[in-house]
């Protein structure tokens, strides 16, 4: 039986090295540089939280008839409307602007550019630098469902901290008070134009019937008609009584040509023809002023009648809108409600130099074990 020969001790090839080199490159050497930076350039920053909400007007029928106003003119919103609003404003570069100009970006935050470049903003950086840097400094917290807005704003110094915060309470103020008054703007706009055109529907029907009773001669044609079926009415009981005056002169006459019963005969006749003329003058045309009938002018004057009531409740209603419209444009109906006020930082908590050294590490070993292992695969297949 033959014995091997006894395995040699191991040993370090140049590939171990090389590993070992590129280990200590790209995960060692970044990971020491890091951490100095962190612990010993990098400067302390506060934090200052604040939370807002939202809220609108409680109040009876008349808040909710001003708010029904308001939405039927497109000038409202629900208070998770304007929250959303508030969310972008306070992401925008408006804001940014605005801040900038009150607070000097460049003394809060670019004095330690020289030292912490990393976390400072450049003494010279333009306006969309700043947003992108102020989006960094300041975390927004919102809840659509609650409508709550909280905010983190970061600086070097706990007053800057809370002097941005501050700020940004201070700008969202004037945001909600500019929607106020662009809601007021508008209910009022809309207020008065539908007064104004009910106003002008009310004189214009009032002018119809005016020129209708004008032309016509007749203020009511009801009454005009109940005026005629008096008259008929009366016809006809003096018909009831010629025909009673006829038959008493006939039980006592004795010849048919008598006079006094000629002369009730032809009382009957006369009468029956009145009563047929007044009977045909309601369908007849050309009996009233302008050659009109009946019918159809009491068809037209129901129309105009109702036409001008119509016109009337309208014109009550566009009324009572604009005097509650007016009575709300002193009263502000979106109030920001701070429920955590800027809050003033005793310790830095920024950066998280552990977290981000934890995180930089797990990344660069990540990174340099998929590196070998790509390169061992590759080796293995030639």
């Amino acid at each position: 039986m033959q014995v091997l020969p006894a395995a040699t001790n191991a040993k370090l090839k140049k590939r171990h090295y090389g590993l070992l080199t590129s280990f200590l490159l790209l995960v060692i050497a970044p990971l020491l540089a890091a951490s100095i930076y962190l612990w010993v350039f990098a400067s302390d920053q506060y934090a200052s939280t604040t939370g807002f909400t939202i809220r609108q007007e409680e109040g009876g029928g008349t808040s909710s008839l001003l708010t029904g106003i308001a939405a039927f003119a497109g000038g409202g919103g629900t208070g998770a409307a304007d929250a959303d609003v508030l969310y972008e404003f306070i992401r925008s570069q408006e804001i940014v602007q605005i801040i900038d100009q009150r607070v000097n970006f460049d003394q809060i935050y670019a004095t330690n550019w020289s030292q912490d470049p990393l976390f400072s903003l450049s003494p010279d950086s333009s306006i969309e630098d700043k947003l992108e840097y102020w989006q960094r400094m300041v975390r927004i917290s919102y809840d659509q469902g609650t409508g709550l807005i909280e905010l983190r704003v970061l600086a070097f110094t706990p007053d800057d901290a809370r002097m941005v915060a501050r700020e940004i309470v201070t700008e969202s103020q004037e945001m909600i008070n500019a929607l106020n008054a662009v809601v007021r703007e508008d209910t009022m706009r809309y207020a008065i134009n539908d007064l104004e055109e009910a106003l002008q529907r009310l004189k214009e029907a009032r002018q119809a019937l005016v020129q209708f009773r004008t032309e016509t001669q007749i203020v009511d044609p009801e009454a005009d008609i109940q005026g005629r079926m008096g008259v008929v009415n009366s016809l006809q009981q003096q018909l009831a009584q010629a025909l009673i005056e006829h038959d008493l002169i006939a039980a006592t006459v004795t010849r048919d040509d008598d006079p006094r019963l000629l002369q009730a005969a032809r009382m009957i006749l006369v009468i029956r023809q009145r009563i047929e003329s007044e009977r045909n003058t309601f369908v007849q045309s050309g009996v009233v002023a302008g050659g009109g009938d009946y019918p159809t002018l009491i068809a037209d004057f129901e129309n105009l009648m109702v036409e001008k009531e119509f016109a009337e409740e309208t014109y009550s209603f566009a009324l009572t809108a604009f005097e509650l419209a007016r009575s709300s444009a002193v009263r502000q109906s979106r109030y920001l409600t701070p429920y955590i006020r800027p809050t003033l930082a005793q310790s830095a908590e920024f950066p998280q130099r552990e977290t981000i050294f934890v995180l930089l590490a797990f990344f660069l070993v990540l990174a340099w074990s998929i590196m070998a292992l790509v390169y061992y695969s590759i080796r293995d297949r030639r």
